[in-house]
């Protein structure tokens, strides 16, 4: 009977294991904060990690390699007082690309206005449906916002279901007055205006068809049909483009090509002249403050 119980807890434990979607890794930049007490940011790092890392966000089930992994980066620039802090975070996830052994930036965000309270051992609650508290609706929401963007990167608009919580929590967490959550003219990349562009604009849905273009039909086929691939990433700068001259300084598309302008070069590199030539000048525009890099890396 005890072995048979065993044998149960066993199954559920991988069970759990599996339908975990993150394997994110926390990064805590205290420099700034005036405190001795530096345990408190230990202790951050290992609730943060386990609250991204140790539940299901999904109804999919995940083999342990297949958990989309990432990066937390984040700076307290400021403890007005013990147990409140202001922080930048920046936010990263990477995505494997088929039949090789790279994986590609997949998401790379920085928000500069996050304010949160944090105290020993507090309990890392979350409710999809209501605001708890600035920590685990954040976390939650760029968790949602990860898992969205990559499904999009494997099937078009994939990752709707994700957005739409994502969205959900923004409304939840408006009540709350902090900032970041809120329709803030001055403040256009921000949490609020990221998911707008996301789940709630259709000016910046060709940006969503660019990530599916870009990955699935484009770095995926890489190894097997170059030709194809290079055609299809062409059509997602494209996509880009588009969205740009509608919405320019679409935060959208900013986040898109701070996570692929250093990619795009080295992949275009060997593409056919006609296409790298095309996809050039689409870049300059697009994204004018890496001008020199394309200008250097696509010279033919």
């Amino acid at each position: 009977m005890r072995t048979s119980i065993i044998a149960i807890f066993a199954f559920l434990f991988i069970f759990q294991l599996q339908a975990q979607e993150l394997n994110f890794t926390v990064t805590i930049n205290s420099d700034r904060a005036r405190t001795q007490e530096r345990d408190i940011f230990e202790q951050m790092k290992s609730s943060f990690e386990q609250f991204l890392n140790g539940r299901s966000w999904t109804d999919d089930q995940f083999e342990p390699l297949e958990r989309i992994k990432g990066n937390l980066l984040i700076t307290i620039n400021n403890m007005p007082r013990v147990g409140l802090f202001e922080a930048t975070v920046q936010v990263q996830a990477v995505r494997p690309i088929y039949g090789a052994s790279y994986e590609t930036l997949l998401f790379n965000f920085v928000d500069r206005n996050w304010t949160f309270e944090f105290v020993e051992s507090q309990p890392m609650e979350f409710n999809r449906y209501s605001h708890l508290n600035n920590i685990t609706s954040l976390l939650a929401y760029y968790a949602y916002i990860v898992l969205g963007v990559d499904y999009d990167s494997f099937a078009l608009e994939g990752g709707e279901p994700y957005f739409e919580i994502a969205n959900n929590i923004v409304s939840n967490a408006q009540q709350s007055g902090r900032p970041g959550w809120n329709q803030n003219p001055s403040d256009r990349r921000n949490r609020y205006w990221l998911i707008d562009e996301l789940y709630s604009s259709q000016t910046t849905r060709g940006v969503r068809e660019a990530i599916y273009l870009y990955h699935r039909m484009g770095m995926d086929l890489l190894t097997n049909d170059r030709e194809k691939a290079y055609q299809n990433i062409l059509e997602a700068l494209k996509k880009l483009e588009e969205v740009n001259r509608v919405q320019p300084s679409s935060i959208l598309t900013i986040t898109f090509m701070d996570a692929k302008s250093d990619e795009l070069g080295k992949v275009l590199q060997n593409a056919p002249d006609s296409i790298q030539a095309e996809a050039k000048d689409i870049l300059l525009k697009i994204d004018p403050n890496n001008a020199q890099k394309y200008q250097d890396i696509l010279k033919g």
